[in-house]
């Protein structure tokens, strides 16, 4: 099953470490993606952003990722600034810090993953249209609540 397939990229990343595939267009909104229910306090989040409606959930198809630690926190929040546009959140917590997504035999992850506007997929990866929220104005904040 492809359900987050593409979440098992492995990264190097350092914490906080900003990887964009192309520059922050001028004019651009704060955004701060709060996720909550994180199941470790402090495994590495990972946060995915797209913006590309068909490179939702490929490998590499994000627009860039950042990497937090939680502090012993429940709960993270994370400010970017992101261009204006339709944007999509895929987020995943490595709980036994092995830097990447564990899945079952059925490809099914075992560890926690979420999406913007909180889709909980069933059968298969969700749409972009499911997960995007639309970024134009001065600021916006994003509340996910982390799958375990």
């Amino acid at each position: 099953m492809r359900v987050l397939q593409h979440l098992c990229l492995t990264s190097g990343c350092a914490l906080g470490l900003l990887i964009p595939t192309s520059a922050p267009a001028a004019g651009s909104t704060s955004v701060t993606v709060v996720i909550s229910s994180l199941a470790s306090t402090t495994s590495s989040v990972k946060l995915y952003f797209y913006n590309v409606r068909e490179r939702f959930l490929t490998k590499g198809g994000y627009a860039f990722m950042r990497v937090v630690k939680p502090g012993g926190q429940h709960q993270v929040s994370l400010p970017v600034e992101l261009p204006p546009g339709d944007w999509a959140v895929a987020i995943t917590q490595d709980v036994n810090n092995n830097d990447k997504l564990d899945k079952n035999m059925m490809g099914i992850p075992t560890e926690p993953f979420a999406f913007s506007n909180n889709v909980r997929p069933r059968f298969s990866p969700p749409a972009f249209d499911d997960c995007k929220f639309t970024v134009g104005g001065p600021t916006k904040v994003v509340s996910i609540v982390l799958t375990k």
